[in-house]
């Protein structure tokens, strides 16, 4: 192998050095400021990406800070609208019951009275039957009727006892 042998070597390194130096050279002028060029807009790029998505993510933390302003203001609009109903209900139950109660009453108050009368009038038709009754009973047991004043007499009487 023609590598190997040393009397090749000066030669070798001779060309080595050459490529070598045309290699550098070339990276150094053509292939890196390339490169670095790339990788330079790429950084920009980067970096607006960076600045881009800071300002979307602020924008977002805005409009969520703002939807829960809006929500927390409907949700108090909310309860005063269901508060305001409620006392509206109230209100209204509470006249209509007042209204009801005062029906009920005058109903009660008439019952009442009825009830009174009635009682009155069974209470004179009771005098009047128990009238009967013990004339009657007198009539029967002696075989005479005795008079419609004594008897109510007698029947007052039996009742105040």
């Amino acid at each position: 192998m023609p590598q190997l042998n040393p009397l090749d070597w000066a030669p070798q390194l001779i060309w080595l050095v050459i490529t070598f130096s045309i290699l550098y050279v070339l990276m150094k002028r053509v292939a890196l400021p390339r490169i670095g060029s790339v990788i330079a807009m790429r950084a920009q790029r980067i970096t607006k990406d960076l600045e881009s998505a800071d300002k979307l993510r602020r924008e977002t933390q805005e409009a969520i800070a703002a939807y829960e302003q809006a929500l927390a203001e409907a949700k108090a609009s909310a309860h005063t609208i269901a508060q305001d109903g409620r006392n509206r209900l109230k209100e209204e139950v509470a006249a209509e019951r007042a209204a009801l109660e005062r029906e009920l009453a005058a109903k009660t108050a008439d019952a009442e009275a009825r009830i009174q009368a009635a009682k009155m009038s069974a209470l004179k038709e009771v005098n009047t039957v128990a009238a009967e009754t013990a004339s009657e009973i007198v009539r029967r047991l002696i075989g005479l009727a005795p008079s419609a004043p004594e008897v109510a007499t007698a029947v007052a009487a039996a009742r105040k006892e």
